[in-house]
């Protein structure tokens, strides 16, 4: 069994108790309750019943990408055993777009900046759980669905709670093989559908930003998807550049809306705040637009990721 320690500056270092979720019940309505630990997926319903489909799966979700996400909890750990079951609820959602039209349409507050494309959406899985075997990750690659594979731990001390959140990833690249349904997010992608020009802009900005996070030494790698790209801090944005039409794109910082109007350098304005994500959005003048008078809201990003602040 694992055990952490707190040690707080000027303090004696606290051994906070390890306390796993009661029923998986709980263990659920946690994850539900506390979106940032999925930070990019909006949670559409939980305990969705379809048609014939056997089982219940936990949450269905979309991701800022359009992905419809089948998310499977279980407050055990688990194997590969699970596989075969969540492959069942992507198989549905797949095959099932009405279904998941109507739950996209009784959503209260769908975020309105994610499109998704009922004829072609693609399928995502996510399982979560305390603890996962280490050989699920061998199949998983096999699979072709996207399959995201999440620990979560909780342990106490007070009034606190502390969810420590780890996301599995392959310790030996997967031999180089064609994988139906997976995408690689690279300037021909973006070509095929945005304007060409505004691709060469867009492509100029992320090299300049990841110039601009070399030379401030934050721990952040880029990552392109579907709608922009994001510099990552783990598997959690910090800021990135995202497409907001065919031709235009714009900054997005991960901070409270109070926090991004402090930040904002004198004449620039925020153009939007997207409160179901979580982040303020700065539309980018080719150009115009300079990555260096923006520093206090890249840093305040990279403070709110890193620091909790």
């Amino acid at each position: 069994m694992a055990n952490l320690f707190w040690k707080r500056k000027g303090n004696a270092t606290l051994n906070l108790l390890s306390v796993p979720f009661a029923t998986e019940e709980e263990f659920e309505r946690a994850v539900f309750e506390t979106k940032e630990l999925l930070e990019e997926v909006y949670l559409l319903k939980r305990q969705i019943r379809g048609g014939k489909k056997p089982g219940i799966p936990d949450i269905i979700g979309v991701d800022s990408d359009g992905n419809v996400c089948i998310v499977e909890l279980k407050n055990v750990p688990v194997d590969v055993s699970i596989l075969p079951q969540v492959l069942q609820y992507a198989l549905w959602a797949e095959s099932n777009p009405d279904s998941i039209k109507s739950l996209w349409l009784e959503a209260p507050e769908p975020p309105e900046d994610v499109t998704i494309s009922f004829d072609s959406y693609e399928v995502r899985i996510i399982v979560i759980a305390p603890s996962i075997d280490r050989a699920t990750l061998g199949l998983v690659g096999k699979i072709n669905y996207p399959v995201d594979l999440i620990e979560v731990k909780r342990w106490s001390e007070g009034d606190n709670e502390f969810l420590l959140v780890n996301r599995l990833e392959p310790e030996v690249a997967p031999k180089v093989r064609p994988v139906q349904g997976l995408r690689v997010y690279d300037r021909a992608f973006y070509e095929e559908r945005y304007n060409k020009a505004s691709v060469d802009q867009f492509f100029h900005y992320v090299d300049e930003t990841t110039a601009f996070v070399r030379k401030n030494g934050w721990p952040l790698e880029p990552k392109f998807n579907k709608h922009y790209c994001g510099f990552k801090h783990g598997f959690f944005n910090a800021f990135g550049i995202m497409w907001i039409g065919s031709k235009s794109f714009a900054f997005f910082f991960k901070l409270s809306e109070e926090a991004a109007r402090r930040l904002s350098p004198v004449g620039v304005e925020m153009t939007r705040y997207e409160e179901e994500w979580k982040q303020a959005v700065f539309k980018i003048e080719p150009g115009v637009t300079a990555v260096e008078p923006l520093a206090p809201l890249f840093k305040g990003a990279v403070e709110a990721l890193t620091k909790g602040k």
